[in-house]
């Protein structure tokens, strides 16, 4: 055994795991695809979980123009798209003169992680099946009831068929405000043969009405652990 793979096995407590001697283990050892975060730019707002998120700007006047939907940020890394909701009158008595309604909109955010690439190895995904877990913290708001969404797809090598997935959609409770990070996570496990990409998404409701509110997010993670979850 090689110098460099008794340094991965050690380091990683992957006693027992397949390792190949055709793999170059020192190039496995420097790309430390176990236990680091695999998504990129997981901070775009550059905020974080640990510091209460900042408090709203409430415009002095009302902004004119068109609504804004897109938030303003370094999205690098993530590839972003926008969902213009139609207005929402469904609460509102007949014959009330509306001046004003909110313009919603979901901002969606995603990116595929490739296992191999960052420096995972067939035998391991396959036999070994490491646990995959991911995270994500969300800011609470009373925007509306629905304002975060998670999706997250274990997918095989050729990108759509799908071995195992994971979606949270949780509800805000709009009676008590506390303005906090809210977190989101999931442990794959015994998923099965077969696992080569991540496709990780997220989408967070957003709100125009005489200025623009956003819901941030931060923290966002795919790690793979060092940790045997297979039959």
């Amino acid at each position: 055994m090689s110098d460099w793979k008794k340094t991965c096995e050690a380091e990683w407590s992957l006693h027992g795991a397949p390792m190949p001697d055709s793999r170059d283990w020192r190039a496995v050892y420097e790309a430390r695809p176990l236990g680091r975060n695999l998504l990129r730019n997981p901070a775009p707002y550059g905020l974080s979980k640990d510091v209460p998120p900042p408090e709203p700007d409430l415009p002095e006047e009302p902004v004119r123009g068109p609504p804004q939907t897109l938030p303003d940020g370094d999205f690098s890394g993530w590839t972003t798209s926008v969902e213009v909701l139609p207005y929402d009158t469904s609460g509102i008595p007949e014959g009330v003169m509306i001046c004003a309604l909110p313009q919603l909109s979901w901002f969606t955010m995603e990116q595929v992680v490739d296992l191999k690439a960052e420096g995972l190895w067939d035998e391991l995904l396959d036999e070994y099946q490491p646990e995959i877990a991911v995270q994500d913290w969300y800011e609470e708001s009373q925007l509306h009831q629905s304002i975060y969404q998670l999706h997250v797809k274990l997918l095989a090598a050729d990108k759509s068929t799908v071995i195992a997935q994971h979606s949270a959609t949780p509800t805000e409770e709009l009676g008590q405000y506390s303005h906090t990070w809210k977190e989101v996570s999931h442990v794959f496990s015994g998923y099965g043969p077969g696992v080569r990409y991540v496709h990780f998404q997220h989408r967070l409701k957003n709100s125009f009405l005489n200025g623009f509110y956003l819901t941030r997010f931060t923290g966002s993670s795919v790690t793979v652990r060092a940790v045997r979850t297979g039959s």
